[in-house]
């Protein structure tokens, strides 16, 4: 089965930046969408970004001009570039797969903590 892995999360100061980076384990074709989504402690996976196969890119409002997603279908891979990082953005990061077939499997996520 095909697994998902979040890299790059870490512990920064408000303002500082951040590059998540997300891989499929092995091949995946037909993929349709890549995003980010993320959860905070005490709540619900939220949306975060997310980027078709032609690039059309949507984002949710918290993070609009801040974080920049990306991607790189030949390799099956999926970025999130985070600036002006602020203690709201406290969670972890979980990468999104949907194929023709279906969504990926959620990874493991990796945590991002921003705090002075």
């Amino acid at each position: 089965q095909v697994q998902l892995v979040e890299s790059g999360g870490g512990s920064v100061q408000p303002g500082e930046s951040l590059r998540l980076s997300c891989a499929a384990s092995r091949s995946v074709s037909g993929i349709k969408t890549m995003g980010w989504y993320r959860q905070a402690p005490g709540k619900e996976r939220e949306f975060v970004a997310a980027i078709t196969g032609g690039g059309i890119t949507n984002y949710a409002d918290s993070v609009k001009g801040r974080f920049t997603i990306s991607r790189n279908s030949a390799l099956n891979r999926v970025y999130l570039q985070m600036n002006n990082l602020k203690p709201e953005d406290t969670a972890v990061y979980y990468c999104d797969f949907i194929t023709a077939w279906g969504k990926v499997p959620w990874g493991q996520g990796t945590q991002v903590t921003v705090s002075s």
